[in-house]
């Protein structure tokens, strides 16, 4: 039995499942408790380890930051507390002695896609993850590209000016949230974005979808914006590593046909001649499993 493990800053999801097909057979779903930071998750997945009716053979993680796929050594995670240097391979081979497979949850998702997403059928296939953060990864010919360590592809940091803006201060749910709630009281009291937002102070870009469904024009322009930056930023993908396909995933993707439009529509105007017209931009299919089936992929690299 193996089983796929997704740490993140906001959410723990176990998985049983055939790292051969990409089929999982059964989900385990937390919200992380960030009071009880990286001892509470540990906690948690021993537990829903332990009570399998079998103990897993293999285990592949995607964890949710910057980590030593090699060493197993965590190197941060900014939003819980508890886990900068800590050894989680070590972690798991001492109390299940079992092969254990680690790597960032960028780089896994991008690896599940390829194999059973929107990227299957491609031989280069490029992931990026629209989420609390903004991460990517590259797979090739059905392998994930690896530079040195501590990291690669982190289309999120790009930067886009001088002053130190990158991609992910642009283009993270969160920065997304807070260009909504800056906008709201500037914007008419009939307006169905701000009225579908109310008094919420966070995930406000859940509501854009639902605002654009009702023809809000500020929605329809704060999309558009948002899309033409992505666009710009993944033009520097392009021109450095020209994937067959880009896939757009993380809670921002869940916006949809809508974001994936304006960004196949932006991304031409800032690439140079030779690469026109781009690789297409898909939605990711796999959705909230896109770590799970992608952990599952590791155990077979």
């Amino acid at each position: 039995m193996d089983v796929g493990i997704e740490i993140g800053g906001t959410k723990l999801q176990v998985a049983i499942g055939d790292p051969l097909t990409g089929k999982i057979d059964e989900i385990f779903r937390y919200q992380v408790d960030k009071v009880l930071g990286a001892e509470g998750i540990l906690a948690q997945i021993e537990k829903i380890l332990r009570a399998l009716p079998y103990p897993p053979a293999r285990i592949g993680i995607g964890f949710g930051g910057p980590v030593n796929r090699t060493t197993g050594v965590i190197a941060a995670s900014h939003q819980i507390g508890g886990w900068s240097g800590f050894e989680l391979l070590e972690w798991f081979k001492h109390r299940f002695n079992v092969p254990v497979f680690i790597d960032n949850d960028a780089n896994v998702a991008a690896l599940g896609e390829a194999h059973f997403g929107a990227g299957k059928g491609y031989k280069q296939v490029f992931y990026i993850t629209l989420g609390s953060g903004v991460g990517g990864g590259l797979v090739c010919n059905g392998a994930l590209y690896h530079g040195n360590a501590p990291g690669e592809a982190e289309v999120g940091l790009l930067q886009l000016d001088r002053q130190g803006n990158n991609l992910e201060s642009f283009c993270s749910g969160w920065a997304l949230d807070a260009k909504i709630r800056k906008l709201l009281p500037d914007l008419p009291s009939e307006s169905p974005l701000k009225q579908l937002v109310g008094f919420q102070q966070s995930g406000e870009a859940q509501f854009i979808l639902p605002a654009l469904n009702q023809g809000d024009l500020h929605a329809t322009e704060l999309l558009s914006e948002y899309a033409d930056t992505l666009a710009w930023g993944l033009s520097h993908v392009v021109h450095l590593f020209n994937p067959q396909i880009i896939i757009l995933g993380g809670g921002v993707s869940l916006i949809g046909e809508a974001l994936r439009v304006r960004v196949q529509e932006a991304l031409p105007k800032y690439l140079v001649k030779a690469f026109q017209s781009g690789p297409f931009v898909a939605l990711t299919e796999l959705k909230e499993e896109t770590v799970l089936v992608g952990a599952l992929c590791l155990l077979n690299q």
